[in-house]
């Protein structure tokens, strides 16, 4: 069994930390987060060369439609996966997922037609369900005094992704016009011009693929011994049989279903502005827009991921340590609505003015939203650990999984819901 192999590993380890086992779970973290960032500097521009919208001011609309074709698949297909995974194992639904970003991530860079883009959107999101799992897998490779690390690498990863992927988005599309001096119009990057940036987050999707051998698996693929006793074992007597705990469905635990109201609500306010500060700086100043083109866009979400991950490695224990996860998240709710009231007036500034301001605005609320969004996991996992562990129906360690496929499942209806409002009355008609 892999997973009793695992756990006598971790037990002879003699608690040391698992570096090679969560560096695989940054990478496949890493190679997961590319393809949902790296679309948003040249979204506006990709939909732009489709001539789908009639007028310049239909480009926001269809931009959104496009951004929730991949959060469409991932919404219906996240609590599918996560059981998948209980059932079968974490490593095979990991290595199927990072095989669909390396197949249909390349396709949708090869895409002419606007249903072509879509459809390979919502292909690639309904077979990425590497969420659930890879937080799973960074638990359970670890010992206990581990688990916050874990999760940790997977964040962190997460972060490095937020910086990567706009600077590739940003930077490598259209690079006919951007380096004509060594890509030209007639070459394959000239008649697609957002194909070099999908074939470079799909090479390295490839070499983690290739990497995901050496990754075990974690899973018990045995029948455990209690059950068995369980099926052949009468109860003793009817005091036995009333004192059994009684199953209670997710949806009573109202600690629980507050926490993924407010994830999936954060979940909606975070994916709209990410979108929707995209199409506004690329759009028009005449529209209200900054004219930004996808390398300036690309930049500003570089450096707001970059800032967000240095807060993670160094400030964020502390923070954390002083409010708390409960207190942190009110004040950094409050905080981004000041953030994000300050955007319609940087339209009135240019040159260094703008950039600093933009710049600033997006690194402190991209603290923020880590803050309003991420941080209700440390409140929800309590709420799954109520009673005892071969007792309890919400205990953590057992359905993780479930648990975060569910997490998954409203987080990425919100941003299924966040994508297409962000695109909906963009630019005044």
């Amino acid at each position: 069994c892999p997973g009793c192999a695992l756990d006598r590993r971790k037990e002879s380890s003699g608690g040391r930390i698992p570096y090679k086992e969560l560096f695989f779970v940054g990478l496949t973290t890493l190679a997961s987060s590319l393809p949902i960032t790296c679309l948003f500097p040249f979204m506006y521009f990709m939909v732009r060369d489709f001539h789908v919208a009639k007028t310049e001011e239909d480009i926001g609309s269809y931009a959104g439609f496009l951004a929730s074709s991949y959060m469409i698949g991932r919404a219906f297909s996240a609590i599918f996966w996560g059981i998948v995974a209980d059932r079968i194992g974490r490593k095979p639904v990991i290595v199927f997922s990072i095989l669909s970003v390396v197949i249909f991530n390349t396709l949708f860079g090869l895409s002419t037609e606007y249903w072509m883009a879509i459809a390979t959107r919502l292909v690639l999101g309904s077979l990425n369900g590497l969420l659930a799992p890879i937080k799973a897998y960074a638990i359970e490779v670890c010992q206990a005094e581990h688990h916050a690390l874990g999760l940790s690498v997977v964040n962190t990863a997460w972060g490095f992704g937020l910086v990567i992927g706009p600077a590739l988005g940003g930077y490598l599309a259209q690079p006919a016009e951007k380096y004509p001096q060594i890509f030209s119009k007639e070459s394959v990057f000239g008649r697609f011009p957002y194909f070099l940036p999908c074939v470079a987050v799909s090479l390295l999707a490839a070499i983690v693929l290739i990497s995901c051998i050496w990754m075990p698996e974690t899973i018990h693929k045995h029948k455990s011994p209690e059950k068995d006793i369980q099926k052949v074992k009468a109860l003793p007597s009817e005091q036995s049989y009333l004192d059994s705990p009684r199953k209670k469905s997710l949806l009573q635990n109202w600690p629980w279903m507050s926490t993924m109201v407010s994830y999936c609500f954060f979940g909606l306010h975070d994916t709209a502005y990410s979108e929707i500060l995209s199409l506004w700086a690329v759009s028009d100043r005449k529209y209200g827009g900054l004219s930004f083109s996808s390398e300036d866009i690309g930049g500003v979400l570089a450096v707001a991921g970059a800032s967000l991950l240095v807060y993670q490695l160094i400030i964020y224990h502390w923070v954390h340590k002083f409010l708390g996860p409960v207190i942190s998240s009110r004040v950094a709710s409050a905080l981004s609505i000041l953030i994000v009231s300050t955007y319609p007036f940087m339209t009135y500034l240019s040159g260094a003015k703008l950039s600093f301001a933009l710049y600033s605005a997006a690194m402190m609320r991209s603290v923020v939203a880590d803050y309003c969004q991420h941080r209700n996991f440390p409140s929800a996992e309590p709420c799954c650990a109520s009673r005892p562990k071969r007792h309890c129906e919400w205990y953590i360690d057992n359905c993780h999984v479930v648990f975060q496929g569910d997490c998954s499942n409203r987080g990425w209806l919100s941003v299924l819901m966040g994508a297409e409002t962000s695109g909906q009355h963009l630019l005044p008609r």
